[in-house]
């Protein structure tokens, strides 16, 4: 999904002068849009310089080298909420250095919204886009915003669902810890610009747990291997369905499930079956509770904590 959001949003900056080919573009990413700006960096020409999480592994870090790419891996860190400030940190002081760079702000300039035009497209050609419903991770707020907003151009009863971690300031779930992890890519510690919380009608948080048991029975059922964030949807999208069954439900699978293998697959058998799981209803954010939360979200504004500065 990021391979979209990247490409279109390199291609409009080198559309309106704002970059040149040489330019270095920099910024900070947990895997994913790390792999997504150095395929868009060599396929345009340009250098391509990434602060990456410690869960950045092997097979990435080979990759966005044959790409060119320069990494600066963050050390091991037990808890992804410093590992995400200090990237944030480490992009300041580049900048400091190097204020000739392109930082791309992925996570705050909504260019990266432009790509998913196409995706909603498809979407929109396939399934009609009536009475559909749109499930997905929020991480940076792009590809579930920007799926959303364009698919509700031609059909109002657009129902957009966000997917969060807890411990995620994004929604309002940081009081709630998650012993094993915030999910790298959906959550954040920090507030994000590009995430338009009046854009979602509901929210669900899912624990490590139930997110475990949504990827490995997406594979089982399905044969679909996939990362922890598209468990995490899925098992949201299988129960949104099941709850009106009317709607078309499109969940957004955003990675594969290479980089889990050791972390989530080879836990296969601690997996809970997906039918004996269902979120706890709540009506205040006081209420959230591990594993599995839901919450009517009414296309409310940001939490405070989560309002970009």
């Amino acid at each position: 999904m990021k391979v979209v959001s990247a490409m279109a949003a390199v291609r409009h900056l080198l559309d309106t002068g704002t970059v040149r080919r040489g330019d270095t573009l920099l910024d900070s990413s947990s895997g994913i849009y790390a792999y997504a700006l150095a395929l868009a960096c060599h396929r345009y020409g340009m250098r391509c310089h990434i602060v990456g999480s410690t869960t950045v592994d092997h097979t990435l870090r080979v990759q966005l080298a044959v790409l060119g790419a320069h990494l600066e891996q963050m050390g091991p860190s037990a808890d992804l909420k410093l590992d995400q400030k200090r990237r944030v940190a480490r992009i300041g002081e580049i900048l400091a250095e190097h204020p000739e760079y392109h930082w791309m702000r992925q996570y705050h300039d909504d260019i990266h919204y432009l790509g998913y035009r196409a995706i909603a497209e498809r979407v929109r050609t396939e399934t009609g886009a009536d009475r559909l419903t749109v499930v997905g991770g929020v991480g940076s707020g792009a590809s579930t915003g920007a799926l959303g907003r364009y698919l509700r151009e031609r059909a109002a009863d657009v129902e957009l669902v966000g997917v969060q971690p807890f411990g995620s300031v994004t929604f309002g779930s940081e009081h709630v810890a998650d012993p094993e992890i915030i999910i790298a890519g959906i959550g954040s510690s920090i507030p994000f610009a590009n995430v338009s919380h009046s854009l979602y009608d509901t929210i669900h948080w899912l624990s490590f747990d139930a997110a475990l048991a949504g990827s490995v029975d997406l594979l089982r059922r399905h044969a679909v291997f996939a990362g922890l964030s598209t468990g995490a949807a899925y098992l949201t999208a299988r129960w949104e369905q099941a709850q009106r069954p009317g709607r078309t439900v499109v969940f957004v699978a955003a990675d594969t499930g290479h980089r889990y293998a050791d972390s989530v697959f080879a836990r296969h058998r601690d997996a809970l079956p997906v039918d004996g799981l269902a979120p706890r209803q709540v009506s205040a954010l006081d209420e959230l509770a591990r594993p599995w939360s839901r919450m009517s979200w009414h296309r409310a504004p940001a939490p405070a904590a989560a309002r970009a500065r």
